[in-house]
């Protein structure tokens, strides 16, 4: 069994308006030296197959269905 990590987030540039909105939070709690922030997803996946066709399968699903590819950008991490 292999775990993949999928971190999916806004392209640069694309507006973050979620993250715009803690950002503006954390600076009125007092912390002004935030600069940005930027909110994504997060998910955690288990194939049952090698390495080389779980990424290959992984991929193929962050493209197909977890992230928008006109909006978005995904990173697939494999866990060993």
């Amino acid at each position: 069994m292999t775990k993949v990590k999928v971190y999916v987030m806004y392209k640069e540039s694309i507006l973050d308006p979620q993250g715009q909105a803690v950002k503006m939070a954390t600076q009125k709690m007092g912390f002004t030296e935030i600069s940005d922030i930027r909110i994504g997803k997060y998910f955690e996946i288990e194939v049952d197959a090698d390495v080389a066709t779980a990424k290959a399968q992984v991929e193929a699903i962050s493209e197909q269905l977890l992230s928008n590819p006109n909006m978005e950008t995904y990173h697939v991490e494999i866990m060993e």
